[in-house]
């Protein structure tokens, strides 16, 4: 099974690399503009010349089976269009783009191509968040915060609250009928946003502060007198009278605990079976984020 990897930047090297570079039958084929970055991780990886490309075109024509996109968010539209168009499925670190138009674009073409198409939300597949999804979910309040990291709000939103939106899309237990958004913004930089999901039986909360006193992520779901907690993607803590507290085992991989090795293993699973993947569902995740950036940009009513 041939299968590209575009873009060599942190989240490919760090995260998906160490997968796919481990996967018995992949024959790895990398890609990036920067020869000096091509030389160091294909070394890292013993992959020989001719599985490394400087060239888009060249790769293309390696006939791929599947393809992973990791180049930078603002390449992504080109880049993606090319290999659908070319038949190849593809999964794309989030976001699909930065403009909502150019992600419905993408969605459409896969689906005029019947070609597959995935989008990078391993949260999905972290196994302490899909413990969450078989707890009551009355209550669903999700933060990811940042130190000292106020930018702007569409990059900020769509690189990386996107998370937030997504992981409570997945655990609604029902469909969403109200959003709220509040966010305050200093000179044309998102400090916090808050966004509220309502439906029947339930409300989702999420919040981004991005001058938080740490880096953190946690999750955690509430119903029935119950409550179970994740923190930092790694500890699951069940409150039911006494907190239970279970921790990433020692040996478990980092990838495996955020849900990134489950999400590639789906995807090549999928694409080996035939099975053409949609990223309709993902869409309504980038159209959710398009609301909050529309509500965050608009500006608030002058004081009385």
């Amino acid at each position: 099974m041939k299968v590209g990897c575009i873009g060599l930047g942190d989240i490919a090297e760090k995260a998906y690399l160490p997968v796919l570079g481990t996967r018995p039958g992949l024959e790895l084929h990398l890609h990036t503009r920067t020869p000096a970055t091509l030389a160091r991780v294909a070394d890292g990886l013993h992959l020989p010349e001719a599985q490394r490309h400087t060239d888009l075109a060249a790769l293309l024509g390696q006939d791929l089976d599947a393809a992973f996109v990791h180049a930078p968010t603002t390449a992504h539209p080109g880049i993606v269009e090319q290999l659908l168009t070319a038949g190849v499925p593809t999964y794309v670190d989030k976001p699909l783009a930065y403009e909502l138009a150019d992600s419905a674009r993408l969605v459409r073409l896969a689906e005029e191509r019947n070609v597959g198409l995935a989008v990078g939300f391993n949260r999905r597949y972290a196994p302490g968040y899909v413990q969450c999804a078989d707890h009551p979910r009355e209550l669903i309040l999700m933060q990811k915060n940042r130190v000292g990291l106020p930018e702007d709000p569409r990059t900020t939103i769509l690189d990386d609250f996107i998370h937030v939106v997504d992981t409570l899309r997945f655990l609604a237990p029902g469909p969403v009928d109200d959003v709220t958004v509040r966010a305050r913004v200093v000179d044309g930089l998102l400090h916090h946003v808050v966004l509220q999901l309502a439906g029947d039986g339930f409300t989702a909360l999420g919040v981004m502060n991005r001058l938080s006193g740490s880096a953190e992520e946690i999750l955690e779901v509430s119903g029935q007198d119950t409550k179970r907690q994740v923190v930092n993607l790694a500890e699951i803590v069940d409150h039911k009278g006494q907190p239970t507290v279970r921790r990433r085992g020692d040996w478990v991989p980092v990838a495996r605990q955020r849900g990134i090795e489950q999400a590639v293993y789906a995807f090549l699973d999928a694409v080996r079976a035939g099975k053409v993947l949609s990223a309709r569902d993902a869409l309504a995740t980038h159209e959710l984020c398009e609301r909050v950036v529309t509500a965050v940009r608009q500006p608030s009513p002058a004081a009385p």
